[in-house]
């Protein structure tokens, strides 16, 4: 049976969520992805430094983020200097990410996750966290491709634990070497569904996962959620096809919404003013067809 969340994880779930209920979350804890949407070339990426994209994140803070319920920053790059210099609005909650950039790969091929050091609970809260987020690879078709990434949950689980302050737990996949594009994209639904049974066998109280691909297999997470709550993320598709994707699974069950890219992916810029002008005019135009969503799916009950 699922594991309920606690007062204080309650209070601070309370407050990733708007008026209606629901999770409206702004993803910018991206560093490597945010670098090849703002640099064509691999050369150019490695010029943007942390501090660069410290700027760049605290511009969609600024200009749409501050619209949101939440923004989910990296405690590398963003976090605390947005909370220091004023930039996140005191109404918007902030989840801060756990997970380094990239992954490391074992002997067999399979992705191990990787954490950024130092940041657990304890620093979560001294860093202004209304809560953290931590993402893993998961392939639950090859168990012993998951020893080390589950224990990884097991082991943060339990220590947000010890010091009741709110997770949002992660799963992505991954395609398998030598795996076709049409087999993985056969397996996904089930893939999904079953990354999300793991989960919350370890205790995860809230999920983030990926649309997995069908009205279904929606039913199915929220089956097994059983009251626990799970956002669908964007997974850097094209905004229009993540309005369809948001509906479906609000439609079946889903607790609302944790999306990165699709707001932003062609809106950021090195650039401030271009910046601005497209996350005041391109990207907060999407927060508000996502927040319209949201709210007829709540009116509906």
């Amino acid at each position: 049976m699922p594991v309920k969340m606690t007062t204080s994880e309650r209070r601070g779930y309370q407050q990733i969520c708007g008026d209606n209920g629901l999770m409206m979350v702004v993803a910018a804890d991206q560093r490597g992805g945010m670098r090849k949407v703002l640099a064509d070339t691999p050369e150019a990426q490695a010029k943007i430094d942390e501090a660069t994209l410290g700027e760049v994140k605290a511009g969609i803070v600024r200009h749409l983020a501050n619209k949101a319920t939440c923004i989910l920053l990296d405690p590398v790059c963003a976090v605390p200097a947005v909370v220091d210099d004023g930039v996140l609005s005191r109404d918007t909650g902030l989840l801060i990410g756990l997970d380094a950039s990239g992954w490391d790969t074992d002997e067999a091929g399979y992705r191990i996750s990787k954490l950024v050091p130092g940041i657990d609970a304890r620093r979560v809260r001294e860093l202004g966290g209304t809560g953290a987020k931590l993402m893993v690879y998961l392939r639950p078709d090859r168990p012993e491709a998951n020893t080390v990434n589950l224990q990884i949950i097991r082991d943060c689980v339990a220590d947000f634990e010890r010091e009741d302050v709110l997770l949002v737990v992660e799963i992505l996949t991954y395609r398998l070497e030598g795996e076709s594009d049409a087999d993985y994209a056969k397996a996904f639904p089930e893939l999904i569904v079953e990354s999300a049974r793991l989960s919350l066998e370890l205790g995860s109280k809230v999920l983030k996962l990926p649309f997995p691909g069908t009205a279904d297999a929606c039913r199915r997470i929220t089956e097994l959620c059983d009251g626990v709550p799970w956002a669908v993320l964007s997974a850097g598709v094209d905004h229009e096809t993540f309005i369809g994707q948001v509906r479906t699974a609000m439609e079946n069950g889903a607790s609302g919404v944790i999306a990165g890219r699709s707001l932003w992916k062609d809106c950021i810029s090195l650039d401030p003013k271009v910046r601005q002008t497209r996350l005041e005019e391109i990207a907060s135009e999407r927060l508000r067809q996502l927040q319209e969503v949201l709210d007829l799916h709540a009116a509906r009950g």
